[in-house]
């Protein structure tokens, strides 16, 4: 076999690597994906009404109330045009590596900027929205990888960063009722940001996409026993 595409992996590709080599080199290397989650509609027209919410604020730049009511010290992120880009699903912020012949990218919701004493740059933090049906929000192994990964793009794109993450949680009221609108309670969480394990993970990633040999599935893949059970009616 033959890679014939270029390389680019996102985030919730190396979540995928992560989770099963194999479901990743089918993925990648042969485009046959597991299954598809239900769509999470409502979770996107979320997401969009909170980016057309923060851009408000950005263009009065003022400070989002979250951040004030967090005492978080932070502005938004002021190049609107650049963190549109970095926001396309099909462009975002991107880091190609000469040696791999590959492209690690991601496409982030917003940007904070903080002031450091002695630093002339602000130093900068991704902020995902993340909006929840569950009572308590969870921050899950994949949230922390997405933020470790958007630090590494944002340092290997030249800008300092603080080394830290925010999730901003909408998670749904349950006890107020529907009453024509929904309605969420809001919370942000300052995650501690490790992107110094990413170009390795990003690495051996790439290099199982060169291999023609197809990885065998991690233990507890619910897809491998799904196959495993299928082949038996076979």
């Amino acid at each position: 076999m033959v890679q014939e595409k270029p390389i680019q992996l996102s985030p919730n590709s190396l979540n995928l690597y992560l989770e099963c080599q194999a479901c990743f080199w089918w993925d990648k290397k042969m485009g046959i994906k597991r299954p598809p989650p239900y769509p999470y509609a409502l979770n996107s027209a979320v997401d969009t009404l909170l980016k057309e919410e923060f851009d408000s604020y950005r263009r009065r730049n003022e400070p989002h109330p979250l951040l004030l009511d967090n005492n978080i010290p932070a502005k938004l992120f002021q190049n609107q045009k650049l963190l549109d880009q970095w926001r396309n699903n099909f462009e975002g912020i991107r880091y190609y590596d000469k040696d791999l012949q590959a492209t690690l990218f991601g496409a982030v919701d917003d940007v904070l900027e903080f002031s450091a004493e002695g630093v002339s740059s602000k130093l900068l933090a991704p902020l995902d929205y993340k909006s929840t049906g569950s009572r308590v929000a969870h921050v899950y192994d994949r949230f922390q990888l997405q933020l470790d990964t958007y630090t590494f793009l944002l340092e290997k794109n030249g800008f300092n960063t603080k080394r830290k993450g925010y999730l901003a949680f909408y998670v749904v009221d349950k006890d107020k009722g529907f009453i024509d609108r929904l309605p969420f309670h809001k919370e942000i969480h300052e995650i501690e940001t490790n992107p110094m394990d990413i170009y390795e993970i990003f690495k051996e990633a790439v290099l199982i996409l060169k291999n023609d040999n197809v990885p065998a599935h991690s233990q507890d893949c619910p897809f491998a026993r799904w196959l495993n059970g299928a082949n038996e009616f076979k």
